[in-house]
């Protein structure tokens, strides 16, 4: 048990991050929910394992390396931040079914008025967690568990699906997670010289 799961709950339960996102975004990242950790420093990505900011910086989506404390400098290069449900919680068996369907909507109006060009998913859970709730989802497409390009857009916006950062994900090498935030970055960059 880490130190923060021992921090009692009322000390961090009712703490919520600040979304770091503008209209013309080149990707809007959306994490499934805040970890206490996250919660407590009031900053994206702030686990003591989590390699997001080490990604970005390494696949150079960014071009320098920043970390959680400077979360709020992402809309600089054209990158933004939200979360599908905003409680902080110690992990995802937490989180109850209607909070994924209220998060859906908060986060269906985001895109809607931000208008990125690509909502890049934190994680294989976010893409499942909202792939039913699309209008256009398939019972194929739920079965899909594919990192990278997906055949879904939501108000125009391109949808990829990236591994999560997270230390607990033993599924992906850093090498693996690394080569998918390169491939996202490659795609977004032809996306919008596309559309742009």
């Amino acid at each position: 048990m880490s130190a923060e799961d021992r921090i009692p709950k009322s000390g961090w339960s009712s703490l919520r991050l600040k979304d770091h996102v503008r209209p013309g975004l080149r990707v809007l990242f959306v994490g499934i929910n805040p970890g206490v950790r996250s919660a407590m420093t009031g900053h994206h990505f702030a686990g003591h394992s989590n390699r997001f900011w080490k990604l970005l910086h390494d696949s150079r989506l960014v071009p320098e390396l920043i970390w959680y404390e400077h979360d709020q400098r992402l809309p600089e290069w054209g990158l933004g931040l939200t979360n599908l449900i905003a409680r902080p919680s110690p992990g995802i068996g937490d989180l109850l079914p209607w909070e994924y369907v209220k998060g859906w909507k908060l986060l269906d109006t985001k895109i809607r008025r931000y208008r990125p060009a690509v909502v890049a998913l934190v994680g294989v859970t976010v893409y499942r967690a909202i792939l039913p709730l699309l209008d256009r989802a398939t019972p194929t497409d739920i079965r899909r568990s594919v990192i990278g390009p997906q055949p879904q857009t939501i108000h125009g916006a391109r949808v990829f699906v990236l591994p999560n950062p997270s230390g607990r994900n033993a599924n992906f090498t850093y090498a693996e997670m690394l080569q998918a935030y390169v491939r996202l970055r490659r795609w977004a960059q032809r996306i919008c010289a596309r559309d742009g």
